[in-house]
C-alpha cells in the first residue's frame, strides 16, 4: 500500500519515472496492428467546409461580406491551431503532420467547438475535422447553459458566443507510452493551447482558459465515452471585434481533491485511474466567486542562489512582421528537429528565445496578448543546461523571468550527461542548450490538489510551443523531449531535489 501522505499525483509521478536500471526491462515491442487512428469520425452530422476561407492574403478583402470575413477568421484560427501542414509517407501509408507538435505523431487531443448560436454558426456541438478542414455539426441544440453550469458559471462564458473544448483520447498516446502517456497527453495539449493563443491574436480572438470544470458534465455534454476520452481544457473564445466581448481575465485553475486513500493500481490501468481521481465532482466546489480566487503573481523569482553569476537577458523582441505575417508562416512551417550539427548558438539567439517565451509584455506593439492565459506560471521553474552558446560559459543556469537574468548554478559542459539523461538520444548530446521545465510537485498539490498535474504539464507544453516557434523563426533547430531519466536530471545538473522535471526542450543548429 502507498504511504498515506503521498497523493495519487505524487504516486503517479513516481510510478511513471524512467530509471536506467529498469527502463530496458519495460521496453515492449509495439503492436502495429493496434496502432490507433489519430482522427475522429462521425457516421452522421452536417459538415461546414472551412477550406474556401483559407486565404493567401492576411487582409480580408474589402469586397467580402461580413459572413465571409467571419468564416475566414474562424477557419484560419482552427487551421493555425491544429490543422494539417504536411503529408509524409510512412510504411506504405501516410502520416499527417499538424501545426501543433505531438509526441510520436500520435495527436491525442481532439478539438470541439461549442456554439451559443451566432448568425453564421447554429447553436450546437462541432468537432474539428482536420483532415478535411471542416466543422462537423453532430448535435444541433442549445447547450451553452449546460456548459456554463459545468464551468461554475465562469464570467468569460457570459458574453461570448463560441467556446473551444479540448479533450484527450487516452489510447492514442498510451498505445506507445503506456501509463506515462498521461504526461505526454497534457504536454501535447499545452502545445495546442500555445497555438490557439497565438492564432487567436492573428485572427482577432482572445481565448479565456478554463481548467476548473465538472469533468463528467463536460464529457456528457460532448457525448464522449469517459473511459476512452476526457475533457481537459475549456476556452471561452472572445471576439475582439465585438466590444461587448472584450473581457477582463478570470480564474483559470480550480483545485480538485487530494486523493491519498487509493488501492494498488496495476500497470496499464494507472493512467485512467489517475485521470478519474483528478476530476472535479459536482456539488463539491459549488458556485464560486472566480475572480476573487485568481492566483496572484509572485513579484520575485523563486531562486536567488548566493554568490551565483548573474547575467542579464533583456533584448530586442523578435519582429513577427506586419499583421503577424511571420508568426502565421512560422506556425505553418514548424517542424521538430531530428538532428543537430553540434554547432554553437549565439547568446543573442538564446536571449531572443527566452524573451518571446517568457516576456509577452514586450510584444504589445505587435498586437500580441501581454498576459496570455496559463493555469499558474508561478508553479513552473526554468533551468538551462548550456553546452554551446557563444558568449555564455558552459554549465547549468536558473532562468529568472521576472529579473530577466540567468543565474549560474553549475560550471561544466554537460554534453555527455545530457546524452544519457535524454535516454541516449543524440538530440540531448548535440544540442547547444537544453531547457528544463520543473515544478515543486508537493507544493503545487497543496495549492490545487491532484488536478494540478494537468495544469503543470499544459503550462510547460504552452511554454514549449512558444520556444518552438521562436526557434523556427530564427532558423534554429528545436525539439521537445518527454522521455528522460527523471531523478538523474536533478542529480547531474544540480537542480533542487524538490523540483520535479516536467518537460525538456532541446535547442541547436539543425544538421
Amino acid at each position: 500500500m502507498p504511504e498515506i501522505h503521498q497523493s495519487i499525483a505524487q504516486h503517479y509521478h513516481e510510478r511513471t519515472k524512467y530509471d536506467p536500471d529498469t527502463l530496458a526491462s519495460k521496453n515492449q515491442r509495439l503492436d502495429w496492428a493496434k496502432q490507433p487512428v489519430p482522427f475522429k469520425e462521425y457516421k452522421i452530422g452536417s459538415a461546414f467546409d472551412l477550406k474556401p476561407y483559407l486565404q493567401e492574403s492576411l487582409e480580408p478583402l474589402a469586397a467580402q461580406q461580413e459572413d465571409a470575413q467571419w468564416w475566414q477568421r474562424l477557419s484560419r484560427l482552427l487551421f493555425r491551431s491544429y490543422g494539417l501542414t504536411a503529408r509524409m509517407p510512412s510504411m506504405g501509408s501516410a502520416v499527417y503532420l499538424r501545426s501543433a507538435p505531438s509526441a510520436g505523431g500520435l495527436y491525442p487531443a481532439e478539438v470541439y467547438i461549442v456554439s451559443r448560436g451566432t448568425p453564421f454558426l447554429p447553436a450546437g456541438l462541432y468537432n474539428y475535422q482536420c483532415r478535411t478542414h471542416s466543422l462537423m455539426l453532430y448535435w444541433e441544440n442549445d447547450v451553452w447553459q449546460a456548459l456554463q453550469d459545468a464551468c461554475f458559471w465562469h464570467p468569460a462564458l457570459e458574453g461570448t458566443q463560441l467556446a473551444i473544448v479540448v479533450t484527450g483520447v487516452f489510447y492514442r498516446s498510451a498505445w506507445r507510452y503506456e501509463d506515462r502517456a498521461y504526461r505526454r497527453i497534457f504536454l501535447d495539449t499545452g502545445h495546442l493551447l500555445g497555438n490557439i493563443e497565438l492564432a487567436s491574436a492573428i485572427t482577432d480572438y482572445r481565448p479565456h482558459l478554463i481548467g476548473g470544470f465538472i469533468d463528467d458534465a463536460v464529457n456528457d455534454l460532448l457525448y464522449i465515452d469517459p473511459q476512452q476520452e476526457g475533457a481537459i481544457a475549456v476556452l471561452a473564445l472572445a471576439d475582439l471585434l465585438d466590444i461587448k466581448q472584450n473581457l477582463s481575465t478570470g480564474c483559470t485553475a480550480l483545485p480538485s481533491a487530494t486523493e491519498t486513500n487509493y488501492p494498488h493500481v496495476p500497470d496499464g490501468e494507472l493512467l485512467k485511474y489517475f485521470h478519474r481521481h483528478t476530476q472535479i465532482q459536482p456539488g463539491v466546489t459549488g458556485k464560486l466567486n472566480l475572480p476573487a480566487i485568481k492566483q496572484e503573481k509572485s513579484l520575485e523569482d523563486k531562486y536567488n542562489f548566493p554568490f551565483c553569476l548573474k547575467i542579464p537577458t533583456a533584448t530586442t523582441p523578435i519582429d513577427w512582421g506586419e499583421n503577424l505575417f511571420n508568426l502565421e508562416l512560422t506556425i505553418h512551417k514548424r517542424r521538430s528537429t531530428r538532428a543537430y550539427s553540434g554547432d554553437d548558438l549565439t547568446f543573442d539567439e538564446l536571449k531572443a528565445l527566452l524573451d518571446f517565451t517568457y516576456q509577452p509584455q514586450n510584444y504589445i506593439e505587435q498586437h500580441l496578448d501581454r498576459t496570455p492565459d496559463y493555469f499558474d506560471l508561478n508553479l513552473i521553474e526554468t533551468f538551462i543546461a548550456v553546452s554551446g552558446v557563444k558568449g555564455l560559459e558552459s554549465g547549468c543556469y536558473y532562468y529568472a523571468p521576472k529579473a530577466q537574468e540567468l543565474r549560474q548554478i553549475r560550471f561544466k559542459n554537460f554534453r555527455r550527461e545530457l546524452h544519457f539523461l535524454c535516454l541516449g538520444q543524440d538530440l540531448g548530446r548535440d544540442a547547444a542548450a537544453v531547457i528544463f521545465h520543473t515544478a515543486d510537485l508537493k507544493a503545487a498539490i497543496a495549492q490545487y490538489g491532484d488536478r494540478v498535474y494537468r495544469y503543470l504539464h499544459m503550462d510547460a507544453g504552452h511554454l514549449g510551443q512558444r520556444l518552438n516557434l521562436a526557434a523556427v523563426n530564427l532558423n534554429l533547430g528545436v525539439s521537445g523531449i518527454g522521455g528522460f531519466f527523471d531523478d538523474q536530471v536533478n542529480e547531474v545538473l544540480g537542480i533542487p531535489i524538490d523540483e520535479a522535471v516536467i518537460y525538456i526542450t532541446t535547442l541547436g543548429r539543425p544538421r
